[in-house]
């Protein structure tokens, strides 16, 4: 992997040799990367290189074959379940589409984690973080009492987001959070995450195909590509690699037009 931006920081997330197979099909191998402490880092990829199955790695859903995975300087592998679950408890998961409880309402769903942590809470108080949790991911009032069948695409992802934060947690792994939204939706999502990152000083692991949310929120993008993390940078930094993917991804059609977009937002930021 090509290793760039080297100098010392605190490392929330710590990924070594990491291998991850279904029978013959070998995803990972030897994969490496190291997620710094309130950062936004976006995880790249082409299909089939295992974004997804690495998140779930980490957050222990999938076993790896082989590796190290630690995160807040804790090892997530082999360890007890009442141990992993106080490591868990510490960072909220926005899975592809929200993945909320069809049989429950937002305000439900909200306080499931809290439930499941903190059994003592009483009704009023989980009312109470419910609404907060649902305000802070810009939804209005009235969506905590309705089903997510009852609501749009957009306000899904954000009602899984409310979920994500009711732990008020370090740190965010979000799985294609602006897929299927309009551009004004993603955008305004991008906005969003960037905003509660920055107040509440979240560290936010991002898999993403949108290239504009990489140019407009993320720190630094990972590249997965030939079953490990081929590099980890800044884009300036990744797009002065001669690898043909990371070439092909940001200075295709769509590379060009994102990076337009991101230059013309700084510049109109800079005006004011």
């Amino acid at each position: 992997m090509a290793r760039l931006n080297t100098a010392d920081h605190d490392t929330i997330i710590h990924v070594a040799g990491l291998r991850n197979a279904f029978g013959d099909q070998v995803v990972h191998d030897g994969l490496d990367l190291d997620v710094r402490r309130g950062e936004i880092i976006g995880v790249v990829g082409g299909s089939g290189t295992g974004k997804s199955v690495l998140m779930r790695s980490i957050i222990g859903l999938q076993p790896p074959q082989a590796g190290e995975v630690e995160v807040f300087g804790e090892s997530m592998i082999g360890r007890e379940e009442y141990e992993a679950k106080q490591v868990r408890s510490r960072w909220g998961v926005l899975f592809q589409g929200g993945a909320l409880f069809s049989t429950l309402t937002v305000a439900e769903n909200v306080q499931v984690p809290i439930r499941e942590y903190y059994p003592e809470v009483d009704a009023q108080l989980l009312d109470e973080i419910a609404a907060y949790k649902v305000a802070m991911s810009g939804l209005a009032p009235e969506a905590g009492p309705k089903y997510p069948s009852e609501l749009s695409g957009g306000m899904r992802k954000r009602a899984g987001l409310a979920r994500a934060l009711a732990l008020d947690p370090q740190l965010l792994f979000l799985d294609e959070p602006t897929a299927g939204l309009d551009p004004i939706g993603a955008a305004a999502f991008d906005e969003l995450i960037r905003s509660l990152q920055r107040t509440l000083g979240l560290t936010v692991f991002l898999i993403t195909h949108d290239l504009d949310t990489l140019y407009a929120i993320c720190d630094r993008v990972a590249v997965l590509a030939d079953r490990r993390v081929i590099a980890v940078g800044t884009i300036p930094e990744l797009l002065a690699l001669d690898h043909p993917w990371i070439q092909e991804y940001f200075n295709g059609p769509r590379g060009r037009a994102a990076a337009d977009a991101a230059g013309r937002a700084t510049a109109g930021e800079a005006g004011k």
